[in-house]
């Protein structure tokens, strides 16, 4: 039986999981979220209700790094995308980290914030993020000098993540020209066809952006 995820085109922590699944042509069941009776599913196996979440050999597996490291162990593919050496992999895990924290967390605090109704809005949280947002874009730009790709040499499970979030994070607090490698690194991105693929399976629920449009 294939692997089982529970998960929303739109999403992007889902999204990275799917950019590692297309990478390796690995087969899977898509139980999307909008379907019924698909959320209750996913609330029995993971009360937080949270995705995605991978069901797979009899295991609910939750966290979208930990599903991409638990497929590898257990169903892996062409494309590890962590590499063998363990400073290499340590590389990797240290930029998917940096993606998750510093670009995931403050995009997602300014939609989250863009959602609520106007008289519970946070200023002081968002501009926070924002500052964030711009202290990481700079440190980015300086990192990819030199680089195709985020760590290792290679395609990675940093780059499964870095993929939606800086698709998204562009669209929430624009990344300046003044940083040309972290726009030219965005662009491969796009053109991954993996990653190109998550993008058209996503366009029907643009309209759930709530700070803007989506243009790419």
């Amino acid at each position: 039986m294939p692997p089982i995820l529970y998960a929303h085109p739109f999403s992007s922590y889902c999204q990275k999981v799917l950019v590692a699944l297309y990478e390796n042509d690995t087969g899977f069941e898509l139980r999307h979220l909008e379907q019924a009776p698909y959320m209750d599913e996913l609330a029995a196996l993971w009360p937080m209700k949270r995705f995605p979440v991978l069901v797979y050999e009899g295991r609910t597996v939750i966290e979208a790094s930990i599903i991409i490291e638990h497929l590898r162990l257990h169903h892996p593919g062409r494309r590890p995308l962590l590499p063998a050496g363990a400073d290499a992999a340590l590389e990797v895990r240290m930029l998917d980290r940096f993606f998750d924290n510093y670009v995931s967390t403050p995009q997602q605090t300014c939609v989250f914030d863009a959602l609520r109704p106007p008289g519970e809005r946070d200023p002081r949280g968002v501009s926070e993020a924002r500052a964030m947002l711009d202290t990481a874009y700079a440190w980015l730009d300086a990192h990819m000098e030199g680089r195709t790709w985020a760590a290792a040499d290679c395609f990675s499970l940093a780059d499964c993540g870095a993929a939606p979030f800086l698709f998204y994070a562009h669209f929430t607090h624009p990344i300046p020209d003044r940083y040309p490698r972290l726009l030219a690194y965005r662009a491969r991105l796009l053109a991954r066809p993996s990653f190109a693929r998550v993008v058209e399976e996503a366009r029907p629920y643009r309209s759930y952006f709530p700070l803007g449009p989506i243009e790419d």
